[in-house]
């Protein structure tokens, strides 16, 4: 999770980007538009560097960067390779073994290599070498074994460790090598090309003929995965009738990681024939595209096979076999077609060779179909042509409807028409392919988008006609779809009386021009239009002109656009109204407690958004409305001239602690009410520091002012208001309300019943303090009232030389049920720590509370009780010398506005 923690004003934007690497300043496309950044399960290829930039239109963006480092550890992957050298003596005692260990890991792992449980070290001896080779990928430990020794074979570990990292414990793998230790070796229960008919079951075993540890075996399939159906068990694939989909290759390999792995490959064909074409190709050496007797012609017959070349081919003419003469050859794999086509050729053609001839392909012994394709030839035989019907050059439709583009070809035999785009930015048709085949020569289009428009090709094909130069011609298509327009909606504000100009522009649109406008105003449409713009002036935009604005005139404008097809809207919103205020987040300490009353203050700081754009303002509305109630205080602020970016300020008074309320600011000029801004204000205990003037804490909010709980005592203090203390609270102690009477108040208390025993300490502690004066006093009330009341002191720990606590004061027994306040002066020589002990008393009516805990600066008041200071609890039956007014209704007033 990334924080970015931003001030400025008006309020930032705040956008996150990342680097594609660290080396790079690109940023990639995808932002996050938010102050933190949570990853969910971050992946190592999201580590970088990321960058927070913040922007709010005052002067330049700012911008911070974090380094993101994903650390990960995979398992190794151990391999063993040998070298054997030259034959002499024992075989085994002169192979050199290299035992290569490599993982992936951030950051860089550190590799042990063990012998069984010894760890090995290089050049421990001359039969030992450890090194990291060059140019391997991920991190790579090689161990060298030189001329193996009979203590080599053994048990070899490699231990990879990024030594605990992010809680990364280390990893191992383990290889035992022996002296059998041997690469995997394979051979094929069939031959390496399997040629079998459609509907067969096929069974293709691999063999291993070495290997030691016994390797792995694994089939596979290219392209794309195994055949639905197909079953590999060990070195057995089994295909049960099998199809002519099911051909490819299929690769077994072995692998038991020592030295490279072995693989063998079955290239399985399955016999099957498609696509019987024929090209009818005229007297090449003349260069003629028509038949003509006394001139050469040849037939050529070709099918898509599997496999190709065992394909036969036979002619025939008018139903009888073609018989072979000087002037009828038949020839195969011409070098002008594709591989395995038969041509039949006609030397210096007779009118007794017209006819019809038969070409027909067939897999001899195979059950597969046999494929014929028929030619006639006659004087009727004649190249195609290519055109578009009339009135069909142009397709114009409606963006969601269905369209046909069409071609006719003329001349015997009709070959099929092949589709293509001229358009060089959309090379593929809607069908997703470059090239689409109509026998119709009709081109059908289903549910046109507007990316469909443009220039589409027709061409006749130089199979299944004459072997000729392509005829082609072009059909448009034109996609007409409803305007769109901008601005969609606007906000247009203008001072009383000055005119405006309202103008709605045509962004795109099929026709790209507008046909009709229609202004409106406030739904009703306006009498008499506005003035018309001459249509060759007016093609891509319509305008209203208002002469000037005033509070008859301010509303909502709309543009109906047209072009025949559909219509769009811009909306106008017109007035003289001022913008809203902008609140300033960013004030430092706008929460002023107060020390007795239980109430605080804000300082309410705010700018105003473009005061230049309409009138000035002349004041400002406040109304501030505590949350679950619903009468507010309302008042108006003057103001003299608002200037763009100006800090203005005001003081809330007499907000009650700790409640929240709803604050609504309203601008108004010689127009009225502007734009309201509100927000909530929160109230925030302010945290103890001797160096603030005021720092009272009231224990209202759960952070208690930064307070902890002793750990070493027997129990805690704990937080509560009347609210949610205990209704089977133990009567005649502890106080109903904390020091200002209401219900909601929070203050500490000691709970003394079950299971505290006599004696039992409760400590708070205050935030660890510097000392910047001599002397110090500390001030606060505290609530003693039951029959067991014990002791509550109040100590000093001192930072200077160690922890060392020293009493400041103590007070015992029962003292009534009335708060009072006491001012205990202290002077630490060093950073120093208040506590507040609470002491279990002889039983459980001996409850302790505290409230209003303040610090401050210099010596303490010499009159320690104050009379005033006194507050008698409701149902004491002790009269109140002093009620003082806790709560009085909440004054506002302005405060001159600072530069």
């Amino acid at each position: 999770m990334l924080q970015c923690l931003v001030t400025g004003h008006p309020r930032p934007q705040v956008r996150w980007t990342k680097t594609a690497g660290s080396a790079s300043d690109k940023f990639q496309e995808t932002s996050v538009f938010n102050e933190t950044l949570r990853i969910e399960r971050i992946a190592r290829t999201q580590g970088g560097r990321y960058y927070c930039k913040a922007e709010n239109g005052v002067g330049v963006p700012a911008i911070k960067s974090i380094r993101v480092d994903v650390q990960y550890l995979d398992e190794p992957v151990l391999t063993v390779h040998q070298t054997v050298s030259d034959v002499r003596g024992n075989f085994y005692q002169e192979k050199t073994v290299f035992l290569r260990c490599t993982v992936n890991s951030n950051p860089p792992a550190r590799f042990i290599w063990k012998r069984g449980s010894d760890t090995l070290s290089h050049s421990q001896d001359n039969g030992v070498d450890i090194y990291e080779p060059l140019y391997t990928q991920g991190e790579t430990k090689v161990l060298k074994l030189k001329n193996l020794r009979p203590q080599d074979y053994a048990s070899y570990t490699c231990q990879v460790s990024v030594r605990n990292v992010c809680g990364i414990p280390d990893k191992a793998i383990t290889f035992r090598l022996t002296n059998t230790t041997a690469p995997p070796a394979l051979k094929l229960s069939v031959n390496e090309t399997l040629v079998v008919n459609p509907g067969e079951n096929v069974t293709v075993q691999c063999l291993l003929t070495g290997g030691d540890p016994l390797p792995e075996l694994q089939w596979s399939h290219g392209p794309g995965p195994l055949p639905l159906g197909a079953l590999a068990q060990g070195g057995t694939l089994s295909i049960p009738s099998v199809q002519a989909r099911d051909s490819g290759y299929y690769n077994c390999t072995a692998t038991n990681n020592v030295g490279n792995p072995a693989k063998k490959t079955v290239n399985l064909l399955v016999r099957s024939m498609k696509n019987a074409t024929f090209q009818i190709t005229p007297d090449v050496i003349k260069e003629s595209e028509n038949i003509q007797l006394g001139q050469d012609l040849k037939l050529s017959c070709h099918v898509d096979a599997v496999p190709q070349e065992k394909v036969t081919y036979q002619w025939f003419k008018n139903g009888k076999p073609a018989r072979m003469s000087k002037r009828l050859l038949v020839t195969r794999n011409d070098p002008e077609l594709p591989a395995v086509t038969s041509s039949l050729e006609l030397i210096d053609l007779h009118f007794s060779d017209y006819g019809t001839y038969l070409c027909m392909a067939s897999f001899p012994g195979a059950p597969v179909p046999d494929l014929s394709v028929e030619v006639n030839i006659s004087s009727e035989t004649v190249p195609p042509t290519i055109s578009v019907p009339k009135g069909r050059a142009v397709v114009t439709v409606r963006e969601g409807s269905p369209a046909e583009l069409q071609c006719e070809v003329r001349g015997k035999p009709r070959p099929p028409v092949l589709w293509s785009r001229v358009d060089k930015e959309a090379a593929l048709l809607p069908s997703g392919l470059p090239l689409e085949e109509t026998p119709d020569g009709k081109l059908r289009l289903e549910r046109v988008s507007r990316d469909m428009s443009g220039t589409y090709r027709c061409q006749t094909a130089r199979y299944n006609g004459f072997n000729v130069r392509p005829r082609e011609a072009q059909v448009q298509l034109n996609v007409q779809f409803p305007p769109e327009v901008e601005p969609s909606s606007q906000d247009v504000r203008q001072a009383l009386g000055r005119p405006v100009l309202l103008r709605c522009s045509l962004l795109r649109g099929s026709p790209q021009r507008i046909a009709s406008a229609v202004w409106r105003f406030k739904g009703q449409l306006l009498l008499p239009p506005p003035p018309v713009v001459p249509a060759a002036e007016a093609l891509d935009h319509a305008e209203l002109h208002l002469d000037a604005v005033t509070r008859d005139s301010s509303g909502s404008y709309e543009c109906s656009v047209s072009n025949d097809v559909g219509s769009a809207a811009c909306l106008f919103q017109v007035s003289a109204k001022a913008y809203s205020p902008e609140f300033y987040f960013d004030t430092p300490n706008p929460t002023r407690s107060h020390k007795l009353s239980k109430n605080y203050s804000y300082v309410l700081q705010w700018t105003q958004r473009e005061p230049d754009a309409v009138d000035p303002v002349l004041n400002y509305r406040l109304s501030v409305r505590q949350l679950n109630q619903h009468n507010a205080v309302v008042k108006a602020i003057p103001v003299r001239r608002v200037e763009k970016g100006q800090l203005l300020e005001y003081i809330l008074t007499d907000l009650r602690v700790p409640h929240s309320y709803e604050v609504r600011l309203t601008p108004y000029t010689t127009f009225g009410a502007g734009d309201m801004a509100s927000r909530i204000i929160h109230y925030t205990e302010p945290i103890n520091s001797p160096n603030l003037s005021d720092n009272t804490c009231h224990f209202e909010d759960e952070k208690i002012c930064g307070y902890t709980q002793d750990l070493t005592d027997n129990f805690d203090w704990t937080r509560q208001n009347a609210l949610t203390q205990n209704p089977k609270r133990s009567p005649n102690t502890g106080p109903p309300t904390d020091i200002s009477g209401t219900p909601e108040g929070y203050y500490m208390f000691i709970e003394t019943s079950r299971p505290r025993e006599l004696g039992d300490r409760a400590r708070l502690v205050s935030p660890l303090y510097n000392a910047s004066a001599k002397f110090y006093c500390v001030s606060f009330f505290y609530h003693m009232y039951g029959k067991h009341i014990g002791s509550l002191n109040l100590l000093v720990r001192s930072r200077n030389k160690g922890a060392l606590d020293t009493h400041a004061w103590s007070l015992s027994g029962n003292k009534g049920n009335v708060w009072q306040q006491v001012h205990v002066p202290i002077n630490p020589s060093g950073p120093f720590q208040i506590i507040f002990e609470g002491v279990r008393g002889s039983g459980y009516l001996g409850d302790i509370a505290i409230d209003d805990v303040t610090l401050k600066k210099g010596e303490c008041p010499r009159k320690q009780m104050d009379p005033n200071k006194v507050v008698v609890m409701p149902g004491s039956g002790a009269p109140c010398q002093s009620s003082p007014q806790l709560w009085g209704p909440m004054a506002i007033f302005f405060l001159a506005l600072q530069r």
